[in-house]
């Protein structure tokens, strides 16, 4: 009775083995058929990700396609991942990806414009150039790449196939002034200012140029030291428009550069007007041009303590009111400009010319710097000359 209850207990056992593999068989059988249909399924689902911008999940979506089916439609994988890759600008990745579609037999011409920007990025010049020309006449409908293309041009050092490239933009695109804009940049940059100088004048005409455009071509000029044009430039934005502080600056340091040291502390005087910040470098040019009554009045304004004291001190000095120099000395300590060593000097020189030699002597044992320490000795030598000799400092 026993053994006949074992051996069913025992049966029972086995067929709860035997249903588990059976079912663990079918559910495989299952799998393995759903697996060919889930590639594609997951390959749509990284393009339907990729088109409202989720770039990171279309990467997730695509982990999952069964690379080892032979179904499965390789050259639009790494298509699509490339493309993931390249909105989440990992370039280097993207690159890899799109040339890997292109070898699995991807022959839609947009995938080397996507190669281009990829190679563009990556400052691979040479295969920038060389992709947007396999991309055939897509490439010239489309303005940024024809942009691409002649920046590649341009930094692969071959000018004339770079302008060339933004004139075929200019005709294909004439309401976009992208093209005559860069070409205006290069024209300085080859030393043709008189042809930059009159396309900038049309191109500033005829597009809607902003006070942006306006100060990256002045400044151009500029730094290429052809300072009249800059200035004509710069004056015209000025009055276009008075409130904008990038063509105010560059408009004095375009002055400042000439040496018109004048012109340029009154534009920024005028240009502190909206941002106090300014008022530091203008006080700063009136000091330089010799005007320290001036300096000294828009010292005053100044909002940052350790600016203004610091160059209130240079120019009482520069008036030889060494008296009021020398009381800044509290100032000085409580904003820790005495930590400069420069700072320090000038102090001392103050109290030395006010005749306070005890206390010029203090600050001149802190100096270590060689120059400094120079002139310190220096000025020791004459504290003494003046306490034997006393005729010889008045």
């Amino acid at each position: 009775m026993l053994d006949m209850k074992n051996r069913s207990a025992c049966w029972q056992f086995h067929y709860l083995i035997y249903a588990a593999i059976a079912l663990s068989c079918y559910a495989h059988s299952v799998q393995a058929a759903n697996n060919k249909a889930q590639s594609t399924d997951f390959i749509e689902l990284a393009a339907v990700m990729l088109k409202d911008g989720h770039h990171d999940r279309a990467l997730l979506a695509l982990q999952s396609v069964d690379l080892g089916n032979k179904k499965t439609d390789m050259a639009r994988f790494y298509t699509l991942q490339g493309l993931a890759y390249l909105g989440l600008n990992d370039l280097e990745a993207a690159k890899d990806s799109l040339q890997q579609a292109v070898r699995n037999g991807q022959k839609d011409p947009s995938i080397f414009i996507y190669l281009a920007q990829a190679y563009f990025g990556l400052k691979e010049y040479k295969n920038t150039v060389d992709a947007i020309g396999k991309a055939g006449a897509l490439a010239n409908k489309d303005a940024t790449l024809i942009s691409l293309k002649a920046e590649s041009y341009w930094h692969l050092q071959q000018p004339e196939a770079a302008i060339n490239a933004l004139n075929d933009g200019q005709r294909a695109f004439p309401s976009d002034f992208r093209f005559m804009k860069r070409k205006v940049f290069y024209l300085v940059e080859l030393g043709l200012y008189r042809e930059a100088v009159g396309l900038g004048r049309e191109y500033l005409q005829r597009s809607k140029a902003t006070a942006a455009d306006y100060a990256a071509f002045g400044n151009a000029l500029r730094l290429s030291r052809e300072y009249r044009e800059a200035v004509n430039i710069l004056e015209i934005a000025r009055l276009q428009y008075p409130d904008d502080e990038m063509v105010a600056k560059l408009l004095a340091h375009t002055y400042l550069d000439q040496g018109q040291l004048n012109s340029a502390a009154f534009i920024l005087e005028q240009a502190a007007l909206l941002n106090p910040a300014l008022q530091a470098e203008a006080a700063e040019i009136y000091r330089r041009a010799g005007r320290l009554h001036k300096a000294l009045t828009l010292n005053e304004s100044i909002g940052d303590q350790k600016v203004k004291f610091k160059q209130r001190l240079s120019i009482l000095l520069a008036l030889k009111q060494f008296e009021r120099a020398a009381n800044m000395e509290s100032s000085l300590y409580r904003t820790g400009l005495l930590e400069d060593q420069d700072v320090r000097y000038a102090l001392a020189y103050a109290l030395f010319s006010s005749r306070r030699f005890i206390e010029a002597n203090k600050h001149l044992d802190h100096l270590k710097n060689a120059e400094l320490f120079r002139k310190a000795t220096e000025l020791r030598r004459l504290m003494e000359v003046c306490k034997t000799e006393p005729w010889q400092c008045t």
